[in-house]
């Protein structure tokens, strides 16, 4: 086990878009029920590392318009 990789180590790398895909795939699982408690925490652990990857690329595009915004200078 000293080898393992994090469980959830490739959502760091997804898009805004694939990370909100496999986000409604995950919820879709959990809420269509059957899975094990085990599998099922699995599934929310990674439903919440996706959610925070989506709300990761969110805040950087606010950050970005925010920037945008201070450069262009107040209208009039």
């Amino acid at each position: 086990m000293a080898a393992e990789q994090k469980p959830n180590a490739d959502i760091e790398g997804l898009s805004y878009e694939e990370a909100r895909e496999q986000l409604v795939a995950v919820v879709g699982k959990l809420e269509a029920g059957g899975a094990s408690l085990e599998d099922s925490l699995a599934l929310w652990e990674r439903g919440e590392a996706l959610a925070k990857r989506c709300e990761e690329w969110l805040e950087g595009a606010r950050k970005r318009l925010a920037a945008a915004r201070n450069q262009a200078g107040p209208e009039s």
